[in-house]
């Protein structure tokens, strides 16, 4: 069903009527009030412009503005309960229903003693490699200490610093490597 609105006798405008919902109703309302709005105002105008003619619009309806009702907290908890009561009853529905099943976790994996003993000869090559490095720095240290202005006892005390902390960092490095 088509229903045709005649509107400045030039433009017809055709509305299927299935489609209308009370959203599209009430904006062509508002649109059609906006119209009329609109044409009372030029009315008026040319009105205005007539010798001894009224300068009012015509009566125009007011829009009545309705009031904001209060809810009060005791409802706004019943409401909110329900709300949460639906939603739970839905969750729990879907739940079963989900053929998603948890998957085992993978076992964890354990190293050998062969494994082990590898990565700490490794370990202990990698030291030895790096405190030969470091003996190799020494001779310079001592030449450092020796170029400093140091009363000779001062410089004997870190000459044998420095020997003393050599000989135990070496028991370590052969203790380590038994």
């Amino acid at each position: 069903m088509v229903v045709t609105y005649n509107v400045n006798r030039a433009i017809l405008i055709a509305m299927p009527t299935h489609k209308l919902t009370p959203e599209i109703i009430n904006a062509a309302i508002l649109g059609f009030e906006e119209q009329k709005l609109r044409i009372d105002a030029q009315i008026t105008e040319l009105r205005a412009m007539l010798p001894g003619g009224r300068t009012e619009t015509a009566a125009a309806p007011e829009v009545p503005k309705g009031k904001r009702r209060k809810m009060s907290a005791a409802a706004r908890k019943r409401i909110g309960d329900a709300q949460r009561k639906r939603w739970a009853e839905s969750k729990k529905e879907s739940a079963p229903s989900s053929p998603v099943a948890p998957e085992a976790p993978k076992p964890k994996r354990k190293l050998s003693a062969a494994g082990k003993a590898a990565i700490v000869a490794a370990l202990k090559k990698r030291w030895a490699a790096f405190h030969a490095a470091n003996q190799a720095k020494k001779p310079a240290l001592k030449k450092e200490i020796a170029k400093k202005k140091l009363s000779p006892a001062r410089k004997a005390a870190l000459v044998a610093n420095l020997a003393k902390a050599r000989a135990a960092k070496a028991a370590k490095v052969a203790a380590g490597a038994q």
